[in-house]
């Protein structure tokens, strides 16, 4: 994918929508509301990655065909809906009729109240935006149109000199929450667009016998929009040969740099100080996956290999894991076992910029109420308590594989699990948990493990989670998450479960 779309900007429409009669009537009202919409805009181009595109009034059905058409024009990914005094719903359905882009509504009144003592009807009519948002849902409902809704206070800064009432509400709870969801819808809509135009490998095939790992690629590109470039192993062996000496003792530093090398482990003999010779393979297969992401203009990958004993593609995947690590950690998720739903659970946990590491069910601690959870990698290197262990492995839990893995669990804090699943009708499906992760002792077998503590005992989460039919692999991520997960649902029409 070019660097102009990995970097392109969200594109959000905005409107402010009114009634043309009264603009006549009520001295100072238009121009009243058309500043509303320019604060609107203003907060929403302050966000990282936004660029906004604002129509102006909307006030008969006229405009609303001319803002259909100016939004369908600059391709806006989302649009808001400010409903600024009372509109007959005629005129706002226009817009959403020609412009398909997801819509939400801004129920946004300026003050807590208004001033019932000097109170004039122009006056009033600034604060009424409540008034016409059943009749706008109503005609959108009829119209097969989709739309979300987020309420409360606008949020001024100042009082504009024209109002009765007190309008400086941006500390009141009321607009703190609202223009965190306007954020995350904002966010959700900046991953859906990047989403659409990046490129994920499949390298390999999938782990034998693991049958939830089977992905429906055409689903995946009709839902996420993701093209999925299907890669063999001479594609990464052929830039393996033409990887330079000093491209792996650049490697090597950047290894050194990130990761601590363990010693052998006190517990596992399968987990034992890496050899010089291990580490330096593993440096030189990462300069030539490094290649191939650049190659292909990769985003994300999934990949496994197993072959004949012996054959030289069963030594090229003992490399594997470090240079996914790195890989993870510079924006392009790797998910071992061919697991492509995974990586994209972990593309968009990196896209919200959470992290998005790769995990399983590990063990359960039942006296700390907690449930280990990691893999033998790849790992988000950015979420890491401290730096990673490095350890040389005989096997990778006991299946086919061996080779450097890392080792490391997720910071202390809020955590959210992300897992994308599919349904038995061919449908995707987000699965997420919102958790604690706490800092407990993790077993020094080369995997990565973190104590995750849900709001419940594990037994009830197991049975909760379980019912949802998750596939056994998914993205773990910072903070909690769930409500700028279920948004990304939202706007790719995902069905969503949180657990």
């Amino acid at each position: 994918m070019a660097e102009t779309d990995r970097k392109r900007k969200s594109r959000i429409g905005l409107y402010t929508a009114g009634l043309k009669a009264y603009w006549p009537q009520f001295a100072g009202l238009k121009e009243r509301l058309e500043g509303y919409g320019r604060f609107i805009e203003g907060e929403l181009a302050s966000m990282e990655g936004v660029e906004v595109f604002n129509f102006g009034l909307v006030d008969c059905s006229e405009k609303g065909i001319e803002a259909g058409e100016y939004f369908q024009r600059n391709l806006c990914d989302l649009v808001f809906q400010h409903i600024g005094t009372y509109v007959t719903s005629d005129a706002v359905l226009p817009v959403h009729q020609i412009c398909k882009a997801p819509t939400v509504i801004l129920n946004l009144q300026p003050s807590v109240q208004v001033n019932y003592a000097k109170t004039t009807t122009g006056e009033w009519l600034a604060h009424c935006n409540a008034c016409p948002a059943p009749e706008i849902a109503n005609a959108f409902n009829r119209a097969g149109i989709p739309f979300r809704v987020v309420s409360g206070l606008l949020g001024l800064h100042e009082t504009p000199a024209i109002s009765m009432a007190d309008e400086t509400t941006a500390g009141r709870p009321e607009a703190v929450r609202a223009w965190r969801e306007i954020r995350e819808w904002v966010r959700a809509a900046t991953v859906k667009a990047r989403l659409s135009r990046s490129r994920f490998g499949f390298l390999g095939n999938n782990y034998s016998g693991m049958l939830d790992m089977y992905s429906d690629f055409t689903m995946l590109q009709g839902v996420a929009g993701i093209h999925v470039e299907l890669l063999e192993m001479c594609d990464l062996a052929k830039r393996l040969a033409a990887v330079t000496d000093a491209e792996v003792a650049a490697k090597l530093d950047e290894i050194k740099a990130m990761f601590e090398i363990s010693e052998d482990s006190p517990s596992d003999p399968l987990a034992r100080h890496p050899e010089p010779e291990q580490l330096e393979w593993s440096a030189r297969v990462a300069a030539a996956q490094e290649r191939m992401v650049a190659d292909f203009n990769l985003d994300a990958l999934a990949y496994y290999y197993h072959g004949a004993d012996g054959n030289d593609y069963e030594r090229l995947q003992s490399g594997f894991i470090v240079g996914h690590s790195l890989l993870t950690a510079k924006g392009v998720p790797c998910s071992g076992e061919g697991d492509l739903k995974t990586a994209l659970a972990m593309k968009i946990s990196d896209l919200l910029g959470v992290g998005g590491s790769f995990c399983e069910i590990v063990v359960t601690d039942y006296l700390r109420g907690t449930i280990l959870m990691g893999h033998d990698g790849p790992f988000h290197l950015a979420i890491a308590k401290g730096r990673p262990i490095l350890r040389g492995l005989g096997l990778y839990h006991g299946k086919r594989g061996s080779g450097v893995s890392v080792e490391a669990k997720v910071k202390d804090g809020p955590v959210t699990t992300l897992g994308v699943t599919q349904t038995g009708d061919g449908k995707m499906k987000f699965i997420v948990t919102e958790a604690e992760a706490t800092d407990d002792p993790i077993m020094a077998i080369g995997n990565t493990q973190t104590h995750v503590r849900p709001d419940v005992d594990p037994d009830t989460w197991y049975e909760r989670w379980l019912v949802e039919a998750p596939i056994h692999h998914f993205a773990m991520s910072v903070g909690h998450n769930a409500g700028l997960f279920r948004k990304v649902a939202d706007l790719l029409g995902v069905a969503f479960v949180r657990v």
